[in-house]
């Protein structure tokens, strides 16, 4: 992977850079945070970030988007943003990446919102976000555990009323497998009947023999984990695949290129159980980026990509220390899409120094500053609460030495203090950054009481 890296341009200038010294006197009235006493050793970096940082005024995704305006310039043409995440569960960094997204929606054309979520979850939080059900507790619950929270409906139900409001209507994709539900199997099966009725006799056996009967996907993830020999049900799997792709069809027929597509996700779903876990996550991040180039060729959309960094960062061989375990160790699907796509694929990082995130529904962890050795410690310097970089800016060899340095930076929260990420430099990982300096947890949903738009 890393021969067939692109590496960000160095040669143009950045409009990030250029605005930064006209906001600056009013950044820093608005963010009130005063200047932390920046290390030695990371001083000159300091002094660059200070220099080129664009300060946000705040984290409040309701407010007005003025002061993004030079993260617009710097998105230039961009085809598929990742907005990654440093954790999951920081309530200013979803802010932040909230903000972002309507940055991305309102002012510059961005029409697809893909998600490090199920498929088929999507698919039920696609037709909430067109108001075709109005269920957002059930919505909101069936995702997975790191997205239920109160931020993440606010950022649905905003989507929704978008899409009331405008006729050129937002869509919502997940571009994982992991929990292929009943959906898939139903579309699959549906355009058998509509292209080749007398073929479905054929489909069943192999359809049934791997449907999930659980109530929900999770539980059924369990009783398949408990099977020992999974080889049958790969085959099924894979049956199911090739007879939907043989279906005659007509050219540039849509339907079934998506039920080739659900299809395709019931073949990952059993395959990716069947692997170590490592291999797991090899296999997840290639098959999240192969799923995101089809959805962008599919629909012809800009795509804003919410996601971990772990999954958005231009990383072909990262690392996740996990101790006493083995490190996790994977190309990230933000490498293939930027092999695939170049400088189409902008990599945005959303860090924080300190403070508490919520793994949800109830765990939280408590975050000190950034260690000396992470990437982000000279950001604590920086004299904004809150504020933008574009690390492709222009700058001197002590910043380069930085960006282009080993990378390591905080790892999983739930994996303790020792626990960090590396593997690759700054400079690769991200384009740009969007960093606030304090986190408090994510707000657990309640419990689901019935419709809620």
């Amino acid at each position: 992977m890393a021969q067939g890296e692109l590496r960000p341009r160095r040669h143009r200038l950045r409009p990030l850079a250029s605005v930064a010294g006209a906001l600056a006197a009013l950044g820093a009235l608005l963010a009130g945070a005063p200047a932390a006493t920046a290390d030695p050793a990371t001083q000159p970096v300091t002094s660059w970030l200070r220099q080129h940082a664009v300060p946000l005024r705040t984290v409040d995704p309701s407010a007005p988007l003025g002061d993004l305006a030079p993260l617009q310039h710097s998105v230039g043409s961009t085809e598929i943003i990742g907005l990654g995440e440093s954790v999951h569960g920081a309530a200013q960094e979803t802010a932040l990446k909230f903000r972002t997204l309507r940055l991305l929606v309102e002012r510059m054309g961005f029409r697809s919102v893909a998600w490090e979520e199920d498929w088929t979850t999507g698919l039920r939080i696609n037709d909430y976000v067109h108001g075709r059900t109005a269920d957002l507790d059930t919505v909101v619950h069936r995702m997975t555990g790191q997205w239920q929270s109160r931020q993440t409906a606010d950022l649905l139900r905003w989507l929704r009323h978008y899409n009331a409001e405008h006729a050129d209507k937002v869509q919502f994709v997940g571009v994982e497998y992991y929990y292929t539900g009943p959906e898939a199997y139903h579309a699959v099966e549906a355009d058998v009947a509509r292209l080749a009725p007398g073929r479905l006799a054929e489909l069943r056996p192999h359809l049934d023999a791997i449907r999930p009967t659980t109530a929900t996907m999770p539980e059924w993830v369990t009783r398949y984990m408990d099977v020992t020999d999974k080889q049958p049900y790969i085959h099924h799997a894979h049956q199911v695949y090739r007879l939907v792709a043989d279906l005659p069809h007509p050219v540039g027929d849509r339907v079934h290129a998506l039920a080739l597509h659900h299809a395709r996700q019931i073949v990952s779903f059993y395959e990716h159980y069947d692997l170590a876990i490592n291999d797991q996550n090899i296999y997840r991040d290639a098959h999240a980026a192969q799923n995101l180039r089809w959805w962008q060729r599919w629909t012809g959309h800009k795509v804003a990509w919410w996601a971990a960094s772990p999954h958005t960062a231009n990383a072909p061989d990262l690392r996740i220390a996990v101790p006493p375990g083995p490190d996790f160790r994977y190309p990230t699907a933000g490498s293939y899409l930027r092999r695939w796509y170049g400088h189409r694929y902008l990599s945005i990082g959303f860090t924080f120094d300190h403070g508490t995130v919520g793994l949800l529904p109830a765990e939280s962890f408590p975050m000190p500053p950034a260690a000396a050795d992470w990437f982000e410690h000279p950001f604590v310097g920086v004299r904004y609460d809150q504020f933008a970089v574009d690390l492709r800016a222009p700058a001197p060899p002590p910043v380069r030495r930085w960006l282009e340095a080993p990378i390591i930076t905080r790892g999983l929260p739930q994996a303790g203090p020792d626990s960090t990420i590396s593997g690759g430099t700054a400079a690769q990982w991200f384009d740009l950054i969007v960093h606030t300096q304090q986190v408090t947890p994510l707000d657990a949903v309640a419990p689901a009481e019935g419709p809620r738009k």
